[in-house]
């Protein structure tokens, strides 16, 4: 936590005027942490995230995150309740006041299955693709992509309902790249910025003379399909072995057979993870075969995870 500016001692911060009490820490990652907070306005509890700013670059895209997060009013992208930039000295954090999700992601959800010998269903994975794709529908819709969904990028509301997050690495849908340069670019942005096991093929090796868009989520949704089918990303066991993933996304996925799912389910798989872009469908035809493939609720434990 170095450099962090430390809450904990404090007992309690102050927000747009309102006053929240320190809980404890949820997490950690390279230059951000979260902590479970209370609103002693309201009693409810929230995620706040602490960025690390150490230059000027930082404040920018922190504060560039939290534009993305106001730019949305959708039940399956999570919404921003405050943001503010601190300072002490030559020290910044960016704060991001988020919602609190007690159920975690959906990659808990998936681990928690697994770790029982058990996995999602095809009428819940379904039903999660669905939320999963209206939040894409709703991203593309305004000329962004998020280039970094992956299980643990979605978290699982009380009802089992899908919020994307982490709007961090979110850019423009469509890239137009011209040149060698402006190519290297992209790719070096997308190596620091993409999850590797879920980064799109055409990320990897970037043409000088091509287009980037929104597609690469269509990718990513892949992967978070084969992991909720599986129990884990198609790319993950590659990275762990430290083999190349570069290579691997070049061919096409094998998908291992199995009785709990459906062709239909199998063929949409098959078309997310198409390696080439073009080829590759838009989120509103795969939210058409999917209202076709969602089937009437027919008790409470199926609908609900």
């Amino acid at each position: 936590m170095g450099h962090a500016l430390c809450i904990c001692s404090r007992g309690t911060v102050t927000i747009d005027h309102k006053r929240y009490l320190f809980i404890h820490k949820l997490g950690e990652g390279g230059f951000s942490f979260v902590d479970l907070v209370e609103g002693l306005h309201d009693g409810q509890f929230y995620a706040l995230k602490r960025i690390l700013c150490h230059e000027q670059q930082d404040r920018e895209e922190a504060q560039r995150e939290a534009d993305m997060h106001r730019l949305f009013h959708h039940p399956n992208i999570l919404r921003l309740v405050a943001y503010c930039l601190r300072e002490r000295g030559t020290k910044h954090e960016a704060w991001l006041l988020l919602p609190f999700f007690k159920r975690g992601t959906l990659w808990n959800e998936i681990e928690k299955l697994k770790d029982k010998g058990n996995f999602l269903t095809e009428e819940q994975i379904i039903r999660l693709l669905l939320g999963i794709c209206r939040g894409l529908e709703a991203i593309h819709a305004k000329g962004y992509a998020h280039r970094d969904l992956k299980p643990t990028n979605i978290l699982l509301g009380d009802e089992g309902q899908p919020v994307l997050m982490d709007l961090g690495s979110m850019n423009q849908a469509c890239i137009h790249v011209e040149g060698s340069r402006q190519a290297l670019a992209l790719q070096d942005w997308a190596a620091q910025r993409c999850t590797i096991s879920y980064r799109a093929p055409e990320l990897f090796s970037v043409q000088s003379h091509c287009v980037i868009d929104e597609r690469t989520d269509v990718w990513s949704l892949g992967c978070v399909l084969y992991a909720m089918m599986f129990g884990e990303g198609p790319y993950d066991m590659v990275f762990q072995k430290g083999d190349s993933v570069a290579l691997a996304v070049q061919n096409q996925l094998s998908i291992p057979q199995s009785p709990r799912h459906s062709s239909a389910l199998r063929q949409l798989l098959t078309s997310m993870m198409t390696v080439d872009p073009q080829q590759r469908p838009h989120i509103p035809l795969l939210l058409s075969q999917l209202e076709v493939l969602q089937t009437p609720a027919r008790d409470e434990h199926t609908t609900h995870i």
